[in-house]
């Protein structure tokens, strides 16, 4: 790492010196976000000048309200650390939102936000951005995820820890590639999660951004989303309580338990008592394939399950906002797996893979029954102690409620006998 930084710093004073640029102050290695402040001026207009940075692969833009709705449009362009070249003028997603409730809202220096957007390694900017009237404090985002990382493990595994009993529906956990095996710094996240009631819904999201990304990549992606929704919205962790890439390897995404039902930040008035999946990518653009839907069944089968839900129902959510679409405290009805468009005025998923849903709902059906099918023809497991001991202990637990009663068990054949004490 401490060699590379340094090849990094060598070129680039190379670079500045035969450009006339002057070099930014460097941020410390351990950081992973740097940042630059958008000039204040124009309530309409601004923009950032072409400049050198610090590393970076993903990028986005915040500012000081975290209630202020950008009415407008960013735009970026960046140059690549590899070869130099600076690409065309790309679009930031401005419909990014703070949650409306739990720590991700309440905790200080939270911040509005654009959607992050992926680079590649890339060491300049260029930022314009016009609306109705733009937000005060407009700063672009630079997040290096490999800055101070060390190498991390990004083989799939399973999750530590034992999940609840699986529920009536419930199908396969899927293989998830978990939090320490993407290497997500544990110490940034300073609040326990909070728990809501239930699961009753899965919310599919898309990363946005570009496709253009190799699956080996997909880890250091996951972090980036990671340290741009904690270090600069401020938010207490990743949005996403699940994280797909196009090979359709599946992240863990926010802490707390992915058999759990966390409070997440996804859905702007409608993250409590549902889940997320995020695929990482843009799927305006591109079409998803057979890899991506499939996991994102299985997710959903598998999540939606473990509450005894079918996921091909309906369900009855209350908005916790008002959020351009629906009013606080109005009811709507859902698709148990629906897309971020549903709840929320915003193209994501992307149309491509908001197509795909009525097909992803099918496949996550098809795991739940066959899930379901194979544990109803699996012969019932005898308890050690035999038959017996299933109806003593039935008895004694009925027995245990009932005052002044107290009941005797001959054998499974037996009588039971119960007499006032």
């Amino acid at each position: 790492m401490r060699h590379r930084l340094l090849r990094t710093a060598v070129a680039t004073a190379l670079a500045l010196g035969a450009l006339g640029l002057t070099q930014p102050a460097r941020a410390t290695p351990s950081d992973g976000v740097h940042t630059v402040r958008v000039p204040d001026g124009d309530p309409h207009d601004r923009s950032l000048a072409p400049r050198t940075t610090e590393p970076f692969s993903l990028i986005g833009i915040t500012w000081d309200d975290p209630d202020a709705v950008f009415d407008g449009s960013a735009q970026v362009r960046t140059r690549s650390r590899k070869s130099g070249a600076w690409t065309a003028w790309r679009p930031l997603d401005t419909e990014g939102r703070t949650p409306e409730a739990g720590p991700d809202r309440d905790r200080a220096g939270v911040r509005g936000s654009t959607q992050p957007l992926w680079t590649g390694p890339s060491d300049g900017v260029q930022v314009r951005v016009t609306g109705s009237r733009l937000p005060e404090g407009l700063r672009v985002e630079l997040v290096d995820p490999e800055a101070g990382s060390d190498p991390v493990h990004t083989a799939v595994v399973e999750p530590d820890g034992a999940g609840p009993a699986a529920g009536p529906l419930s199908a396969g956990r899927p293989a998830v590639t978990s939090r320490s095996a993407w290497g997500a710094d544990e110490s940034l996240v300073k609040d326990p999660p909070t728990l809501t009631g239930g699961t009753k819904a899965m919310f599919v999201h898309h990363t946005a951004g570009t496709n253009d990304y190799t699956c080996s990549q997909s880890a250091s992606i996951v972090r980036g989303v990671f340290l741009y929704h904690v270090q600069s919205n401020g938010w207490n962790d990743i949005g996403y309580h699940f994280l797909v890439d196009k090979c359709g390897t599946v992240f863990e995404g926010r802490a707390g338990g992915i058999d759990k039902p966390v409070l997440g930040a996804h859905t702007y008035g409608f993250n409590t008592a549902t889940s997320s999946v995020s695929v990482l990518g843009d799927y305006s653009t591109a079409a998803t394939n057979a890899a991506v839907r499939a996991s994102v069944a299985k997710v959903a089968a598998w999540k939606l399950g473990l509450y005894g839900i079918a996921p091909t129902g309906t369900v009855v959510l209350t908005s916790g906002a008002d959020n351009g679409k629906y009013k606080l405290g109005q009811k709507g009805t859902f698709q148990r797996i629906s897309g971020h468009r549903d709840g929320y005025p915003t193209e994501c998923p992307g149309q491509n893979l908001y197509d795909d849903l009525p097909e992803i709902r099918t496949l996550a059906a098809n795991a739940a029954n066959a899930a379901n099918a194979a544990t109803t023809a699996a012969p019932a497991a005898e308890p050690p102690d035999g038959p017996q001991a299933v109806v003593e202990g039935v008895v004694e637990g009925v027995l245990e409620g009932a005052e002044g009663v107290e009941g005797v068990i001959e054998g499974v054949d037996g009588q039971v006998r119960a007499r006032r004490r």
